[in-house]
């Protein structure tokens, strides 16, 4: 069993805390295009998922109506402002200065933009627990794969020494795709039910990670 050196954090949903803003915008923006549906939580969390134009689709957008790329557009323009009164996950700051405190290297890696990224993890003052922000170059939110793919392949780190901290399904088809193993948080953007399904440890809060990091 080898020693963790590397924690990979996803961020929205996982350190920050923004599952309540994502649904309020989702439901702004079906009610600006004339579609009837809307979600509360439950509901939200039920459909959420990568990538996000299925998403859209899920939620009851239509394409040939409003395009992927505007409604993209329209999330951010509503999203971004609005990100900065979101705090982070119960219990993550405590998390990142323990993990510090051991010796790990932290990452994130987000499927947001990067300069947003750098923005919010500014503004939350924990951009000094991190040795690299990985986001995308782009709005659209597709896939975080091949960005940490390749990450990984230049880090020069041993992938049995890193494990994927997320709250989606899809972090632990990036931790695979890695080669890195998967620990899922069940109080983010996807139920229980559905991280359960990926074959990944779930934990319902991030406080117990700590502890976990050295019987994986």
């Amino acid at each position: 069993m080898a020693a963790i050196e590397l924690v990979l954090w996803d961020w929205n949903g996982t350190l920050l805390d923004d599952v309540q803003l994502c649904r309020q915008v989702l439901n702004q923006m079906l009610a600006e295009t004339g579609c009837p549906n809307q979600f509360d939580t439950r509901g939200y969390r039920r459909i959420f998922g990568f990538p996000v134009q299925e998403y859209y689709r899920r939620a009851g957008f239509d394409f040939s109506r409003h395009s992927f790329e505007v409604l993209a557009q329209r999330f951010m323009d509503l999203y971004i402002p609005a990100s900065f009164g979101c705090p982070l996950t119960p219990g993550a700051r405590g998390v990142l200065a323990a993990l510090e405190q051991k010796g790990l290297r932290q990452v994130i890696l987000s499927a947001s933009p990067l300069d947003t990224l750098q923005a919010q993890t500014e503004h939350l003052g924990v951009q000094g627990f991190f040795d690299k922000l990985l986001g995308l170059s782009d709005i659209y939110a597709k896939s975080k794969v091949e960005l940490g793919v390749n990450w990984m392949a230049q880090s020069g780190i041993d992938p049995s020494r890193a494990v994927m901290i997320g709250d989606t399904v899809h972090d632990a088809e990036v931790a695979a795709a890695m080669g890195v193993q998967c620990v899922l948080y069940s109080g983010g953007h996807q139920p229980p039910a559905r991280l359960a399904a990926a074959g990944c440890p779930v934990i319902p809060r991030l406080s117990r990670l700590p502890g976990m990091l050295d019987t994986l």
